[in-house]
């Protein structure tokens, strides 16, 4: 659909049928046909990365194709809660969700990809325009009904579920993957380490080694974090990279304001491979670039194999 239709004409299109299609979503009809410009949905996606938007408060857990994807950014939003932006490149999961909506933070973080698509339930009114001038295809069951259902056996607005292939077809590659993130050895010296957790002000996280999985187990609210299908989620590398978060303009129905988190810029993180923690700065100069870790001496931080988590946290500076 990009490319076919312009940014702006693509976003009145999507008003002028968002409200039919969501109502047939919401009441668990299927809506076929083509896309909005006549074509297939999965055509037009490009090879750009899946990222999707998934809810994280307890009445959303376990959560769906969690397990599946590259990378898993973990941002605040209201309240002090936390919320989860899954990206897919090398292999879609039959559905992921449940699927929530989307912040203004999101869509910087989205410049290092080259037009993504974004898949989320909705955002506040004033934040729409916004994000239909971003760099991003994004996808809301307005646009592609059909690839989104909801679950029955769940309560809304913690049951919408996303079916990836019908959204961009096939898995496009690790190539989409321009983060920054190197693959490689471990660098030299870092603690060893068995755990490690982080706090948000109503959210936790803690990441548990695993020398038999080589990987770092993952808990949320101090309880195992575990898909729908009962798999364990494990990342390979995890980055706490302290941001900084500061109030953005536009706040949640209840009047709470929507934190920005500013990952363009640099500072320090953290990150957790084979048992061990490194201490890092991480710089990110423009939107459009990846992010770099890098040791005190300036040396590449090399990540390991695998699911990377990046956890975004307030830096105390």
């Amino acid at each position: 659909m990009v490319g076919g239709v312009g940014m702006g004409r693509r976003a009145g299109m999507r008003r002028g049928l968002a409200a039919a299609l969501l109502a047939a979503v919401t009441a668990g009809c299927s809506v076929s046909g083509p896309g909005l410009d006549g074509d297939d949905p999965a055509e037009g996606a490009g090879r750009s990365v899946l990222a999707v938007k998934i809810d994280n408060v307890g009445a959303a857990r376990p959560q769906t194709g969690l397990d599946a994807a590259d990378i898993v950014y973990v941002e605040q939003v209201e309240g002090g809660l936390s919320r989860l932006m899954a990206v897919y490149a090398t292999r879609l999961p039959d559905a992921v969700g449940p699927v929530r909506s989307a912040r203004e933070s999101d869509l910087e973080l989205l410049r290092q990809f080259d037009e993504p698509t974004l898949a989320y339930s909705g955002a506040q009114r004033r934040l729409l325009p916004v994000i239909d001038s971003a760099p991003v295809r994004a996808e809301t069951p307005g646009d592609a009904a059909d690839a989104y259902y909801r679950d029955a056996g769940r309560r809304a607005p913690h049951n919408l579920y996303l079916r990836p292939e019908r959204l961009i077809g096939s898995a496009p590659g690790a190539d989409v993957l321009t983060t920054g993130f190197r693959t490689g050895p471990a660098p030299g010296g870092g603690t060893p380490r068995e755990s490690y957790s982080v706090r948000y002000p109503s959210a936790g996280f803690t990441f548990t080694w695993s020398g038999s999985r080589q990987r770092w187990l993952v808990s949320m609210d101090g309880t195992p974090t575990v898909t729908t299908d009962g798999e364990r989620v494990a990342a390979a590398t995890v980055v706490v990279q302290y941001v900084d978060v500061r109030k953005s303009a536009y706040h949640d129905v209840r009047g709470s304001n929507s934190p920005y988190t500013e990952t363009v810029g640099s500072g320090k993180a953290r990150v957790l491979r084979d048992g061990r923690m490194y201490d890092v700065n991480w710089e990110r100069p423009v939107a459009s670039g990846g992010t770099e870790f890098t040791t005190a001496d300036g040396a590449p931080v090399d990540f390991a194999e695998g699911q990377v988590w990046v956890v975004l946290a307030r830096s105390s500076g």
